[in-house]
């Protein structure tokens, strides 16, 4: 997942302004002040992006990767490389699409033209999930272990609005919007919830369709 989502992240590397620096910004966890790994964190601006293709697969009965950054306007190809077929769809309102069964890959990416959060599913294994931010900003990027991400922003900026996402954000559907006071390394804190329990069980559903 994390190879996948470097790639997808090393084109992202647009063109930076003539005048830039650099913002520093730290996440953790509000009750225990633990990092935060794998946090979106955005400047809420709109910039000239440059629309790429990528992929979200299935396999083992999993999206990769399960976060995708992905510049507005890119197209996103779902190969099937498992030997079950899958049901991919989204009611997310920045991009609801329905893939309904298939194997192998399906004739046409889907083409991600509005900013927002979307996230993904199966109809036939439930605990299947993944999440596509589409963005028009180029000043993005993802905390690393110690819950650090590094922006480039422009040089001189004031306030700085700010926004957080994770997948576990007890409304993952949107961003938290924080405002900076000014563009200096800062650690921001998030409520998250607790991490779901993995069940590995099928349902008779998914029996039913394993090797389909």
């Amino acid at each position: 997942m994390r190879k996948s989502l470097a790639v997808v992240l090393a084109s992202l590397v647009w063109s930076m302004p003539a005048l830039s620096s650099e913002l520093t910004i730290t996440v953790t966890q509000g009750d225990s002040n633990e990092p935060v790994s794998d946090a979106v964190v955005y400047l809420d601006r709109v910039d000239e992006v440059t629309p790429i293709t990528a992929e979200v697969y299935q396999k083992d009965r999993a999206f990769h990767p399960d976060v995708l950054i992905l510049p507005v306007g890119s197209l996103v190809e779902f190969p099937n490389r498992d030997n079950t077929q899958h049901h991919v769809y989204s009611f997310s309102p920045a991009k609801p699409f329905n893939i309904e069964l298939y194997a192998d890959k399906p004739e046409a990416p889907v083409l991600f033209d509005t900013p927002g959060i979307v996230e993904l599913g199966c109809n036939i294994h439930d605990h299947m999930q993944a999440f596509i931010i589409v963005t028009n900003t180029i000043a993005i990027g993802q905390t690393n272990d110690e819950g650090r991400v590094t922006l480039t922003t422009r040089a001189g900026s004031g306030q700085l609005p700010i926004k957080i996402w994770h997948p576990r954000l007890p409304d993952n559907t949107r961003p938290i919007l924080r405002q900076l006071d000014s563009a200096t390394s800062q650690t921001l804190a998030i409520d998250l919830v607790p991490k779901p329990a993995m069940d590995d069980s099928m349902d008779l559903l998914q029996q039913r369709f394993r090797e389909l």
